[in-house]
């Protein structure tokens, strides 16, 4: 079972209609009154919160070394996602951790609901 773990952030004082964002984010459109992420840092962020797992042919695709679950991630200049699959819930934890860091809420497109004060 796969499950995708999105987030951007909004520039300050705007906040747009989050499934239409999603969307176009995924479309990799450029949205005005979202910020540019620090993608590079996000990444290296990421790398050093899995060390354990394996990296596949490069430094978005993730493996859990003991087989269970694994994640891609997609990015623009504005938006990161990360794709699950048979992850627990609490590795799904630790990706939004880290991106809660870069003022980033976990959007989740199957409810869909974003968690944030908005």
């Amino acid at each position: 079972m796969s499950y995708d773990l999105d987030f951007w952030k909004y520039k300050k004082g705007i906040y747009l209609d989050n499934q239409e964002v999603y969307e176009k984010c995924s479309d990799a459109q450029t949205i005005d009154g979202l910020e540019d992420l620090p993608i590079e840092s996000i990444l290296r962020d990421v790398q050093k919160e899995f060390t354990s797992w394996k990296m596949n042919d490069s430094n978005i695709d993730f493996e859990n070394p003991n087989g269970n679950g694994s994640f891609q991630i997609f990015t623009t200049k504005q938006f990161v996602r990360f794709d699950c699959y048979r992850m627990s819930g609490e590795d799904m934890n630790r990706i939004i951790d880290i991106m809660y860091e870069f003022g980033c809420p976990l959007y989740d497109p199957q409810v869909p609901q974003r968690y944030d004060q908005e």
